[in-house]
């Protein structure tokens, strides 16, 4: 594997992640009047944008959020190989949560977690979404869904690298995976707790 290259997929990955596609579609939606890290809970990532400005501009976002991440991981596999893929997926998923244009200050991760899922390890695309639906079902709040939703994507990567169970156009199942899912799922968390603390120390 070229150094060279690899390196370049993953910072390319992180330069990606830290599009605030938030802050942008909100401001020509709004055209300039709301900034979206002055609203609501001041998170700049679809689910806020859905909650302050609308449910279509907050789909966007969540789409081209989960796009910049799936797009990193696919590149990065054309171009360099498997563990590129699975490295720029998770640069992705750092650069949305800590861009360094704004301070590291950036969304939560849940949408580039997505898209980085469905880049490089999309047989779980589906059924990571469907334990999150079971997990609002269930729970009935968003939090726990999320929390059920990340630990079942380690669980899975996991089990695809045991047992070499096939992963559609994404790269073989490999230590690679487990690592992508560990730091990805944990990387949201985390996000999710620093958020909590802030909340907390601002009341």
């Amino acid at each position: 594997m070229d150094a060279v290259a690899f390196v370049g997929v993953v910072v390319l990955g992180y330069l990606l992640g830290t599009i605030p596609f938030a802050v942008i579609v909100t401001a020509l939606a709004t055209r300039g009047d709301v900034d979206i890290r002055a609203t609501g809970s001041g998170n700049p990532g679809g689910f806020n944008t859905f909650r302050s400005v609308g449910k279509v501009w907050g789909g966007v976002v969540v789409l081209l959020d989960g796009g910049k991440a799936m797009f990193a991981g696919l590149i990065a596999l054309v171009l360099v190989g498997d563990a590129a893929a699975y490295a720029a997926a998770t640069a992705a998923i750092v650069g949305h949560i800590w861009p360094v244009w704004t301070g590291f200050r950036g969304g939560k991760g849940v949408a580039a977690a997505g898209g980085a899922i469905l880049g490089v390890f999309p047989a779980w695309f589906v059924p990571n979404l469907v334990a999150l639906g079971l997990g609002v079902m269930v729970f009935r709040r968003s939090r726990p869904a999320m929390l059920l939703g990340m630990g079942a994507w380690v669980v899975a990567a996991c089990l695809w690298t045991a047992f070499a169970w096939p992963n559609l156009w994404g790269p073989d199942p490999a230590a690679g995976l487990v690592a992508f899912s560990v730091l990805g799922a944990g990387m949201v968390v985390l996000k999710f707790r620093l958020a909590d603390r802030d909340v907390s120390a601002s009341g």
